[in-house]
């Protein structure tokens, strides 16, 4: 299978107060979490973010464009020796995503000619758990050269496969499963929700 994770792990947190990706749900860090969830879903595993901070936990690629954002990551992924035909995207702070999910998000890839296979979800799109090809490159870095660093407006460049919520729920894959934790409050929500157990 050739596919590569990328989990965007390089957010400053401002309104969580504290770094999201080390946060404990059960007995992980949500990185750790997202890095087990992964791995049971492509075939390499690597971390966007600060590799001073986050080399103990594995592969780190560090953005070209700093401080720009998630599409910056997206490019610095797409640019490094790890990417590959299939890349699958996950932001850090979003814990009840689930490996069938993901490899869900990869099988839909592996069928569709698309550049960008995304989900839709209550009318947003999951951009940060989503699969790019390498052709996303391209168009991502003449963005940020020109100071866009908004990942949706891009999609109407390249061909993308939108995965719609009703396709998702036909298969069982809920709407929360993109619940996403920004603040204090969202994140004492997911471990309500969640737990210690939840794998």
């Amino acid at each position: 299978m050739n596919s590569t994770a990328f989990i965007l792990a390089g957010g400053r947190s401002t309104r969580m107060g504290a770094d999201k990706a080390m946060l404990e749900l059960g007995s992980d860090k949500l990185l750790e979490r997202a890095i087990r969830v992964c791995k049971r879903a492509c075939s390499t595993v690597a971390l966007i973010g600060e590799k001073k901070r986050l080399r103990p936990f594995g592969w780190v690629i560090e953005d070209v464009f700093r401080g720009q954002g998630p599409l910056a990551g997206i490019h610095a992924a797409l640019s490094s020796k790890a990417a590959s035909e299939f890349n699958l995207f996950l932001a850090v702070d979003m814990p009840s995503v689930t490996t069938d999910l993901l490899r869900f998000l990869v099988h839909t890839a592996e069928e569709s000619n698309a550049v960008v296979i995304v989900p839709r979800v209550e009318d947003h799109l999951q951009t940060l758990c989503a699969i790019y090809r390498p052709g996303f490159r391209r168009v991502a870095e003449e963005a940020l050269l020109a100071g866009h660093n908004k990942i949706d407006p891009l999609f109407h460049q390249v061909r993308t496969r939108i995965v719609e919520q009703s396709e998702l729920k036909s298969l069982g894959f809920s709407a929360e499963l993109f619940d996403n934790v920004n603040t204090p409050d969202e994140f004492k929500k997911i471990q309500r929700k969640l737990g210690a157990t939840h794998r």
